[in-house]
């Protein structure tokens, strides 16, 4: 089976995993839910949700990854209050690969915001924070800033969405890092 066909969500074409001895089906689900996110424009609600399902039901039941990915899919097609308890339970169990415990934070903390429990969400948010940075802490910081604009804190809010976009600008980095953060001062 090709690289291409193995990877591909919509392929009819099933990999056996019996069949090569350095098989990792968690890696693999994890592959094969990040081709299904990319082309999520592809499908409607009902589509997705169920290929979602179908990929995560390769796991345990109990396993964090499939529960992570069930939430995103839910909070993609925007049921926060579904999303929310997947995600929940998902940190609680703990196991998340890679990048997707942080993901799970921030996505979580996001569907917070969308049903009510903003300080909730600002209290997880500050406290991931506090583990360090990575690729991942400017979506942080957007996260935060959004739901500081919830709670009527809008100059911090935008101090942290402008000091996360100076790094990507291609000159004035420095000049708008330095004025995001005087918006606090």
């Amino acid at each position: 089976m090709t690289a291409a066909a193995k990877n591909d969500p919509k392929s009819d074409t099933k990999y056996d995993p019996k069949s090569d001895t350095k098989y990792d089906l968690k890696a693999d689900v994890n592959r094969r839910a990040a081709a299904l996110f990319a082309a999520i424009d592809d499908y409607d609600e009902a589509a997705f949700l169920a290929a979602i399902d179908a990929l995560a039901a390769e796991l345990p039941e109990d396993d964090a990854d499939a529960l992570f990915h069930r939430g995103s899919a839910r909070d993609s097609w925007g049921h926060s209050d579904l999303a929310v308890p997947l995600y929940r339970k998902a940190l609680e169990l703990g196991g998340l690969t890679g990048e997707n415990r942080r993901r799970a934070v921030i996505q979580m903390c996001s569907s917070l915001r969308n049903i009510g429990e903003v300080e909730l969400a600002l209290e997880t948010l500050w406290a991931e924070r506090e583990l360090g940075e990575d690729h991942l802490s400017d979506a942080l910081d957007c996260t935060i800033a959004l739901c500081l604009a919830t709670t009527g804190h809008d100059r911090e809010g935008l101090s942290l969405v402008l000091v996360a976009l100076a790094k990507h600008l291609p000159r004035y980095n420095r000049s708008m890092a330095n004025y995001g953060r005087a918006l606090v001062e």
